[in-house]
């Protein structure tokens, strides 16, 4: 095919892509920047989120964590060997990834754990509903939308933004060292394991992405896979706030016990 693509440049450069996966990185970048840049993770990264919060922080993000795979899954079940190079490039990736996102729910527990959150609470999800939002989003776009749409919003946008804040909270040492020495790893494991490889994780998923919709994809599948990639941005950005505004509630209505003890 005269449109066809195929990587030759540096996997993670920008340049080594079509011109309208440049443009479509830039397009999403300020809905990806106000994530990565959340208040949130610069809190995280020196310690001074509130029990209260980082607790419904795990919670809430227990079930894109735990259900990733199951995302991947249903995308895995869109392809069809040797009808398109791309398909057969998501198929192996895919497979390869899928138990790989198993063992980062592990990772995830082992985390919680050390925050006093057990498993049971997660699953409960006793939580508001606005912070499910980004699950359901998730999980709309791999059971509705195309291969490529579907994996932008998730393997490409969820991934990419995950590895920038990954690395934003081990920037310093100063949460990893807020836990006793011993266990310390294990409930690093998680943060440390996608600030450190994850990062490559979206390039891969965009090459797929660009395989696809080769070289010259109709400006419907583009704007698309833009709405796609934003949303998930912006629900991510939308549980962030989530979490932001239940702190705040908190702190009032413990002023308001103080107040009135």
């Amino acid at each position: 095919m005269i449109d066809a693509y195929e990587r030759t440049g540096p996997l993670m450069e920008a340049t080594s892509y079509p011109q309208w996966a440049q443009k479509l990185i830039r397009d999403c970048y300020e809905s990806k920047r106000r994530v990565v840049e959340h208040e949130i993770f610069q809190r995280m990264r020196d310690n001074t989120l509130s029990p209260k919060t980082m607790r419904m922080y795990l919670i809430g993000g227990w079930p894109v964590v735990e259900q990733f795979s199951l995302y991947m899954g249903h995308n895995l079940g869109k392809t069809r060997y040797g009808r398109h190079r791309g398909e057969d490039m998501a198929r192996r990736w895919l497979i390869r990834n899928i138990r790989v996102e198993l063992n980062h729910a592990d990772y995830w527990v082992h985390w919680a754990k050390a925050h006093g959150v057990s498993l049971e609470d997660m699953n409960a999800q006793d939580i508001p509903a606005e912070f499910q939002a980004l699950n359901d989003w998730c999980w709309h776009s791999c059971a509705t939308d195309s291969l490529a749409v579907a994996m932008a919003a998730t393997n490409y946008a969820i991934e990419g933004a995950v590895g920038e804040w990954a690395a934003v909270v081990c920037s310093k040492n100063v949460y990893e060292e807020s836990f006793p020495e011993e266990g310390r790893k294990r409930t690093m494991k998680w943060l440390k394991m996608h600030a450190q490889y994850d990062d490559e994780h979206p390039w891969e998923a965009l090459e797929i992405i660009c395989t696809l919709a080769g070289m010259n994809p109709s400006e419907a599948l583009q704007t698309e896979l833009r709405k796609a990639i934003c949303k998930s941005y912006d629900y991510k950005y939308l549980f962030l706030q989530s979490c932001l505004e239940f702190e705040k509630k908190s702190v009032v209505r413990e002023s308001h016990l103080l107040a009135e003890a």
